[in-house]
């Protein structure tokens, strides 16, 4: 059987079979350097002329970068080495041959790699990236899973939008019909908790954002939490244990792709429960003493974001928004009906907004005056209406982007390394 580089501190001493693809030769005289990497890690192959004869040597000698193969050889442990452990080898079989490979190890520009994304995936940035992302998201699955949530799938294809139509894909769906590309499964969510109590839905949602921030992809997957019998109160726990649970998670599993990716981990490794907290009166003032153009019902810009997470030492949350700018199904504030029921948190280090959420409309009458406030198609929605028709309840919840957590927890620049095949405004391949 092969074995995998990451458990290969299992086989000190021990003659094992690893299955790969060379990252990366240098040569020494009579020895070959081989960087042998097979998804699971990167390991050195130490290949000497007087084990495996000037035959082999030879031919290892013109491997090139990217050809896969099999290496058999014995495991010695080397504390200089990344790993801790080096490969003797033995024998080596090529598997399929590589000729001029494209990503050579020197600086490429980005547009460069993301044309070539699918090979991009295969360096050792990246695959630390990914692995982080697979963390984070088998994270948010156990914090869910083991509070009772229950996993409930929402549509891709809907017949309406949550925030109006400006930033949907339509669709062309049988005959002359057209449906769009979900922005969100929350409305879903919101009939799967009147029926399962508490859930969540995690999947890929799609925004026609004509956006080139480094914040923004087309195409992005978001976990989002629904609950029965919850306030604004009751939301803002739930997202705060969510992000310190998935941050301790990786930190504790992922050191190592961490290191791979450069990431100084103080900042995340100080982060507690509860957060931070500030309305988003205060807010303003806050942006406006800073010298900041913002005024009272303006929505938060990436400057603006960027300010606040700066005065805090960790994440942030900001509530009550203004409902002109939040969505029709938020609930007002008692008395003041201009502010929403409603939470952004913001990641520290000019991360931004990584949730947003808040408490629904549950009366029937003022969430029907809100769909004709924001000339919404009633007939669209008359199944949302149904679930305050028959038993409302007090519910909220929010939705978490996946990749501005990877982005932040990885240290990344942009969001189009935090998933494996972005889709940007003006980049849908490969």
């Amino acid at each position: 059987m092969p074995t995998y580089i990451e458990d290969i501190a299992q086989y000190e001493g021990q003659a094992v079979t690893l299955r790969g693809w060379l990252a990366n030769r240098r040569s020494s005289g009579k020895i070959h350097f081989l960087q042998i990497r097979d998804g699971s890690g990167f390991i050195q192959a130490v290949m000497s002329k007087g084990v495996v004869g000037d035959t082999r040597f030879a031919e290892a000698g013109h491997l090139s970068q990217e050809t896969s193969l099999t290496v058999d050889g014995t495991v010695r442990a080397d504390s200089r080495a990344p790993g801790g452990y080096e490969l003797d080898v033995t024998s080596i079989t090529v598997v399929g041959t590589s000729h001029e490979y494209p990503i050579t190890p020197k600086e490429h520009g980005p547009d460069f790699l993301l044309d070539r994304r699918h090979l991009w995936i295969r360096s050792a940035r990246q695959q630390a990236v990914l692995r982080v992302r697979h963390e984070v998201i088998d994270a948010v699955r156990d914090y869910f899973n083991s509070r009772g949530f229950v996993l409930a799938d929402t549509p891709i294809f809907t017949p309406a939008a949550c925030e109006g139509t400006t930033t949907l894909f339509p669709v062309q769906y049988f005959e002359d019909a057209t449906v769009y590309l979900t922005q969100s499964g929350q409305l879903y969510n919101e009939a799967n908790a009147m029926a399962l109590g508490r859930v969540y839905s995690f999947g890929p949602t799609f925004r026609a954002e004509k956006s080139k921030t480094r914040r923004h992809l087309t195409e992005f997957w978001m976990v989002e939490p629904e609950m029965a019998y919850a306030d604004l109160d009751d939301v803002i726990a739930l997202a705060e244990g969510l992000v310190a649970s998935v941050v301790a998670r990786v930190l504790d599993r992922r050191g190592r792709e961490l290191g791979t990716l450069g990431r100084d981990t103080s900042a995340l490794a100080r982060i507690r429960t509860p957060f931070a907290r500030v309305t988003y009166d205060e807010a303003a003032e806050r942006l406006k003493a800073r010298g900041l153009p913002f005024e009272w019902g303006g929505d938060f810009g990436s400057p603006d974001e960027t300010a606040l997470s700066e005065m805090f030492d960790g994440p942030v949350a900001v509530t009550g928004f203004p409902s002109a700018i939040k969505a029709f199904y938020f609930k007002p504030e008692d008395g003041r009906p201009e502010v929403s029921r409603s939470v952004d948190i913001l990641a520290p280090e000019g991360y931004g907004e990584i949730i947003g959420g808040g408490q629904r409309l549950d009366d029937y009458d003022q969430l029907l005056q809100r769909i004709e406030a924001h000339h919404l198609p009633r007939e669209a929605f008359e199944w949302y209406l149904d679930l305050r028709r028959f038993g409302s309840v007090p519910h909220g919840g929010f939705g978490m982007g996946i990749e501005r957590v990877v982005a932040w927890i990885c240290g990344l620049e942009h969001l189009r390394e935090a998933i494996p095949f972005p889709r940007m405004l003006y980049r849908v391949t490969p």
